[in-house]
This record gives structure tokens, sequence and C-alpha cells, in this order.
């Protein structure tokens, strides 16, 4: 399904994300905004709208495979251009009204492993806006939970984008002595269920795939800040990226299958006692035995008496 050009753009608020990369500001680029919408299907449009120009004007185009190209001024009339290299730029005749450049690119957004993937590069501030099913993307490994929003701002944009839709969500229940509390884990990867050992303070799930996004939402009324995650007793990076007062997210992306154990401070309200330690029913039975035995010998010598 492709999307149809969009000559009035509506934009939501969106959460402002820069990365690390240069940037360049909106007066020294010809451009007034740049747009990538994506569908739930991987379809990508995206829309320039370009400032009125009094001479021709060269737009840098976003890499990939495009169809659908469109220019048109705002009020929907089309507009003269070239195109040089492969649709790589255009160069635009000039306009005294704002000129909305359309086009799909076919081959840039992938799908690997469940998880949609792009490595962008554009050198100008690009608006990414998702599908309304998306609620957390990741930016060169960095999460953004959107909440309400639909999308983020790349300001001098390069990175690795990606998300997923429909990522597997399981819900889990720990109990400490008569409590008990809900832990959410969002992930492709396969794992073993969660636990939580009261000698040690952790909590422990076991991940059978490596290098997969596991998102871990603990209630702060059994666990608070600092964090810290190991994987098979060594400590590895991850990061708490979003908190409602209640949950908070926990990200990691153990390049190893392994014991993730994750600590932090333990609500004062919970007693974590030692477990009570039951005998083994051989030993029980043994015992008897024994009791069974030296209590027949008394009885036996008593007789002989």
């Amino acid at each position: 399904m492709k999307f149809p050009l969009i000559v009035f753009l509506i934009i939501s608020v969106l959460i402002i994300f820069p990365t690390a990369s240069g940037q360049i500001s909106n007066e020294e680029s010809k451009q007034k905004s740049i747009e990538v919408r994506i569908n739930s299907a991987g379809d990508v449009q995206v829309i320039h709208v370009i400032n009125p120009m009094d001479s021709p004007t060269e737009i840098k185009l976003i890499d990939g495979e495009k169809s659908n190209l469109k220019v048109k001024g705002e009020l929907g009339n089309d507009v003269k251009y070239d195109s040089i290299g492969k649709n790589e730029s255009l160069m635009i005749s000039p306009s005294d009204e704002f000129v909305i450049v359309g086009y799909d690119i076919e081959d840039q957004l992938r799908l690997i492993d469940n998880v949609w993937t792009w490595d962008f590069r554009y050198l100008e501030s690009t608006i990414f806006v998702f599908p309304e099913q998306v609620d957390l993307v990741f930016v060169n490994n960095r999460p953004a939970y959107l909440g309400e929003a639909r999308g983020i701002t790349c300001h001098g944009c390069q990175m690795i984008l990606e998300y997923s839709l429909d990522e597997p969500k399981l819900m889990e229940e720990v109990k400490i002595q008569d409590m008990k509390f809900l832990i959410e884990t969002r992930t492709w990867g396969e794992k073993n269920p969660i636990s939580f050992d009261p000698i040690s303070k952790e909590i422990n799930f076991e991940v059978l795939e490596k290098n997969r996004m596991v998102t871990t939402i603990i209630p702060v009324a059994l666990m608070s800040e600092p964090y810290q995650v190991f994987l098979d007793g060594e400590k590895i990076f991850f990061q708490e990226y979003f908190s409602n007062g209640t949950h908070v997210w926990l990200n990691m992306r153990p390049q190893n299958s392994g014991e993730i154990s994750i600590t932090g401070l333990i609500s004062p309200e919970i007693t974590l006692d030692p477990p009570e330690t039951e005998l083994p029913i051989e030993y029980v039975i043994f015992g008897l035995i024994i009791i069974g035995i030296i209590i027949i010998s008394v009885i036996f010598i008593k007789q002989k008496k």
C-alpha cells in the first residue's frame, strides 16, 4: 500500500531525540521540513517541504530506490525540476510558494529477525512518524519510549533505526512470602521464566539467544534504583530509559545467552527472611526407621531383663 502525496502537513507532538552527528540549522537549509512516514507494512513515504526560492535550488533526496516522485506547489500545481543522477538530488525551479516533494522508498527499511531496521543517513533534521502500534524505537541501540507521541525528530541524522510490531509481551508473577508482583518482559528472543532470589535479592531469568533486545518492566514497589544487570555474574550494559512512577523500564541486549540477574534497592516493606529448608523425604523415612529400630531395641532389652 502506497501513501498519497500530502500537501498540507499536520505534525503531532514528537519526541526530540538528538544524535551525536553534526547538525545543519534551518537557516542554512532551503528546506522547511523533512518527514519520513512509515506504515505497518513497512512502506516508507518521504515528504520534503521547500521554502519559497527566487533561483533554482538543488535538494538532496534520501538514499534508496525511489518511486511515485511528485513535485508540486503548496496549492497543488506542478513545479518544474530536473533529476540529478538516479534521483539522488533534484534541481527545482524558482517558486514563490512552498514546494512539496514526495516519493516512496522501496529498499532501505528491512525486516531482520522480526525487527524493522534502517541504516539511515541524512544530514538535516528529519521527522520520523511510526505506525500507531509502535511505542518503542531504538536509535543506535538507545531506546526511546514514544508514549502518546507518534514519532521522533533526528538532528543531523546518522543512525541505525530499529523498531518492531507486535513484540511478544510476557507477564510473570513473582511471589515473596504473602506478596505478589508482576514483571513484564518484551523480547523476540527465547527465555526461561523469571524468578526472585530472596537471599541474593536478585531478579533472575535465562536468555537462550544472543544479541536480542530484552525490555524488563519492574514494579518499583519490588525493586528501585540504583539497578545493575549481570550476565552469568559479569556486569553488562543496560539502559533505564522510562519510569511512570510505579514501574521502570530496563533495556539490555546480551551479546551471549546465559543467566541474567538484575539487582536494585529492595522495598523496605518487603521482609526477606531466608526460606525454611525442608528435609528430603528420604531423610525423613530414614530417620523414622532409625527411631523405630531404637524403640524396638529398648523394648527387647527390657523384656530380656
